[in-house]
């Protein structure tokens, strides 16, 4: 066959694969999936393009599996710190039934059951890697060879991330693990290294020891630092002992495997620390560097900046016309999976309302738009004790220019603490702007605090007053009570509210 041949029976062979579809989504994790289904319930035909498993990160991953890892642990501490229940505590955790457990809630990284979610949903699913290839067209590459598709009205990108390798002398030799392979493990290490502070290197610290292994966690700096200084406080504490081995302001420099198979890890003071395995945990890049973004003049392997609506933002002549959007982790407004199911919805909203013409775009878009991602942000760290929080820390919002007054509050001084355990330890913090005297943000530090947060989320996204929280009640002996006693931190409500209700 001569070149011209070739060429002409592969333009064939392409032509021959062609779809079209309204909405073509790349990345079929929950935030892909959401995306899927709200346009289709806005009546449009839309195809979900996955690489790897349909679920994605979270539900193989990362949120369900490393959450189920932590959970055994969890249940035991809480028991031995209840008396009667301590007494009855005789053994240590069956590791085995952990691991069944979690490969469980993994469904043994099989996705049928999500392939079969999508069919019921009136989803397409094609397998395979899509890249960008033009305005409104997706090439993507199967096991059977290319196959165009084109989208009448939007391209999403819902790739998500990836872990960010640091720049270590030896790492990459060592074959460092990643939050992958922590959450899949089948065989635990005898001694595991974590490098980082951050949410996935205290989980896995947490995890892991709860299971028999001995940690080292190597925080540059301090532990959660994003969040109130005494969350990382707490939880340090906590983990230490547990007996982790936390160890702040250790940087490796290197790494490199022994002659009996183990990774020793030299420090920038000079000390070595030999393990079986070491894991990164250093934050995450964008699985953007193999889409295709080149194609429309926007950059491979960076962020992609989106508006309100998650429309991708730029000014290359080939975005013209708001048709490729991009919704969670590649978009880097809020790496977390509610956060990014939340811009979801909003991104399959817009979609259909942009292409039924039920909206026009310079109209108010009322819920047709993600905000709730930039100042008012909730999210747990399921160690123990937990930490859960929303809107900004004290020290931003100063940032911001805030006139702020804090209100801080010992958890072990609520009756329902002292219910929940013996000698509960936690805190919780709450961010009043002086000048409306609505909350800026909370945090709260203790064991089953994470299910106190959707108030606090719903007072600061509500900006409801002071005045109106003090007639919300709390229930008694509960965590919840912990309102009460902040509102009484700030002071009593004036005469006029009792009268408004």
């Amino acid at each position: 066959m001569t070149d011209s041949e070739a060429t002409s029976a592969t333009q064939t062979s392409t032509s021959a694969a062609t779809r079209t579809y309204d909405v073509i989504v790349i990345g079929a994790g929950a935030v892909g999936e959401n995306v899927a289904d709200r346009t289709v319930q806005g009546g449009l035909s839309t195809l979900i393009v996955e690489a790897e498993l349909v679920g994605g990160e979270c539900s193989y991953w990362a949120c369900m599996p490393s959450k189920v890892l932590l959970r055994s642990g969890a249940a035991l501490a809480a028991a031995r710190r209840v008396a009667g229940a301590a007494e009855a505590i005789t053994g240590r955790l069956d590791v085995a039934a952990v691991l069944k457990r979690r490969t469980a809630f993994t469904h043994d990284w099989n996705d049928d059951s999500q392939a079969d979610w999508l069919a019921s949903a009136g989803i397409d699913l094609l397998r395979g890697h899509a890249r960008l290839s033009g305005t409104r067209e997706v090439t993507v590459q199967t096991k059977d060879g290319p196959v165009v598709v084109n989208a009448t009205h939007a391209v999403v990108l819902s790739t998500g991330s990836s872990a960010l390798m640091p720049d270590i002398d030896g790492l990459a030799d060592v074959s460092p693990w990643t939050s992958r392979d922590a959450t899949s493990v089948t065989t635990l290490p005898g001694h595991l290294a974590i490098i980082g502070g951050g949410v996935v290197a205290v989980e896995m610290a947490a995890a892991y020891r709860s299971l028999g292994t001995e940690v080292t966690l190597l925080v540059r700096s301090s532990l959660l630092r994003d969040q109130e200084p005494f969350a990382g406080e707490l939880v340090a504490a906590a983990l230490t002992d547990a007996g982790v081995d936390v160890l702040t302001g250790a940087s490796p420099t290197a790494a490199r495997r022994t002659e009996t198979g183990q990774v020793a890890l030299v420090l920038a003071d000079g000390r070595t620390i030999t393990v079986d395995e070491v894991l990164v945990a250093t934050g995450r890049v964008p699985r953007s560097e193999d889409l295709g973004l080149e194609t429309v003049g926007l950059t491979p392997g960076q962020w992609v900046g989106v508006d309100d609506t998650l429309l991708v933002t730029g000014d290359s002549a080939a975005l013209a016309g708001d048709w490729l959007y991009a919704t969670g982790d590649i978009n880097h407004r809020a790496l977390l999976t509610h956060q990014g199911k939340y811009q979801a919805r909003a991104a399959g909203d817009v979609i259909a309302a942009r292409a039924t013409g039920r909206i026009v775009d310079d109209a108010p878009w009322g819920t047709h738009v993600a905000t709730a991602d930039h100042a008012a942000v909730p999210q747990v760290t399921f160690t123990d004790p937990e930490v859960a929080s929303v809107g900004r820390t004290a020290a931003a919002a100063e940032k911001a220019g805030y006139r702020i007054r804090v209100l801080d509050y010992d958890l072990a001084g609520v009756a329902g603490a002292s219910v929940l355990a013996d000698g509960y330890t936690g805190r919780a913090r709450a961010i009043v702007d002086l000048d409306t005297e609505v909350l800026l943000g909370v945090t709260f530090v203790g064991a089953g605090v994470g299910e106190l947060l959707h108030a606090a989320t719903i007072a600061v996204v509500g900006e409801v007053p002071i005045s109106r929280l003090w007639h919300a009640v709390p229930s008694y002996p509960t965590l919840s009570e912990v309102w009460l006693r902040l509102l009484e931190t700030y002071g009593r409500p004036p005469a006029t509210s009792d009268r408004s209700l």
